[in-house]
């Protein structure tokens, strides 16, 4: 109830720098610069995420990789077709790299893509399928991410490009199974959005 209290004050405190006629325009419109807060410090939640596309390569024996700025994922450096989503988990062993392979299968393994063997876009042959694969894994954890073992999932299509974004859960498994190669009880969950396209 307390917390219910405190937004309602929050939401109550928030004032108009402008003197604009509201019932005129889109309110969706509006720049959150238009609104000013009471008190200057502006709660974290409310300030949006830096987003910072990057590309993770194969992690090295060292478990260290190297990461570098790529367009964002999808691109128009294809034309689009079609978007297929995954989520990959893995409960024991904590392997990153896993999930994220099962997250790209669970993708994939559930669509057929004729169009292309079949000659069904005009003036496209099988071999321009172009692939982008955007992950969402947790931060901690994308160092360790090995995407050549990724890319491996897809049987066929160019894949373009592979962009790693904040994403993802660490969570408790409930069990430490020691047996499986567990370390602590953690479960990593990988998401994926596959863009098919030529």
């Amino acid at each position: 109830m307390t917390a219910l209290s405190n937004s309602r004050g929050f939401v109550n405190s928030l004032i108009l720098s402008s003197s604009t006629n509201f019932s005129s325009i889109n309110r969706a419109s509006i720049p959150f610069s238009h609104y000013k807060l009471r008190n200057s410090d502006k709660p974290s939640f409310l300030l949006p995420p830096i987003r910072r596309p990057i590309t993770v390569t194969a992690a090295m024996a060292s478990d260290q990789s190297s990461v570098k700025t790529v367009d964002s994922v999808p691109n128009s450096s294809m034309k689009l077709l079609f978007v297929e989503m995954g989520v990959g988990y893995d409960q024991h062993g904590q392997d990153i790299t896993s999930a994220a392979m099962r997250a790209c299968r669970d993708a994939i393994t559930s669509n057929s893509v004729p169009a292309f063997r079949r000659g069904s876009i005009p003036g496209v042959s099988f071999d321009q399928m172009k692939l982008q694969i955007k992950l969402g894994v947790p931060r901690p954890l994308q160092h360790l991410l090995d995407i050549e073992k990724v890319k491996s999932v897809f049987p066929y299509g160019a894949i373009s490009n592979v962009e790693v974004v904040d994403g993802g859960l660490i969570c408790s498994s409930g069990v430490h199974v020691e047996e499986m190669g567990d370390k602590n009880d953690d479960c990593y969950i990988v998401n994926a959005a596959v863009y098919v396209g030529y």
